[in-house]
Order: C-alpha cells, then structure tokens, then sequence
C-alpha cells in the first residue's frame, strides 16, 4: 500500500483551490463589499421604519430595498423614498 498518491492528490487539490482563491479574489471582494453594504442598508431601513412611522414615511425592509442601498448608497435610499412617493 503505497501513501504517496493520496498526497499527491490532496496536494493538487490544494494547488487547484489556491489557484482559483487567487483567480477569484476581486468577484469574492466585491461580493463581500456588496453583502457587506447591503447589511448595513438593511439595518439603516429597519432603522427608519422605526422612525418612519412617525414622520408617515414608509419603506419595506427586504432584500431589494437593501440590495439598492448597498449598490446606491445615499441616492438609492432618496430613489427608494421618490418610488414610495410615486407608486402612492
């Protein structure tokens, strides 16, 4: 019973995933800024539905509205606000 191929494929395993970790790296930190906004727009919407209700103002806290303040920032939550107003 000879160990060495079991090592040789784990070793090129490695080098494949190392390979596609260094191929991959900008989509991936791109992706993780991406989730990375949206979860801060996601607690900035839930954020203003608190304090929304009190003004009259009112967002849907979903994945969409996040996603757009994530892409958007500041002027995606203003597009969000001129859509509730438009869609009324």
């Amino acid at each position: 019973m000879n160990p060495v191929p079991g090592y040789a494929a784990w070793c090129l395993a490695g080098l494949l995933l190392c390979a596609a970790l260094l191929v991959l790296r900008r989509p991936a930190a791109r992706l993780l800024r991406l989730a990375l906004r949206s979860s801060v727009g996601l607690a900035a919407l839930a954020l203003f539905s608190q304090i929304g209700q009190f003004i009259g103002i009112r967002l849907g806290v979903n994945l969409v509205n996040a996603l757009v303040l994530g892409l958007l920032g500041l002027p995606g939550f203003g597009l969000l606000l001129m859509l509730q107003w438009m869609l009324r």
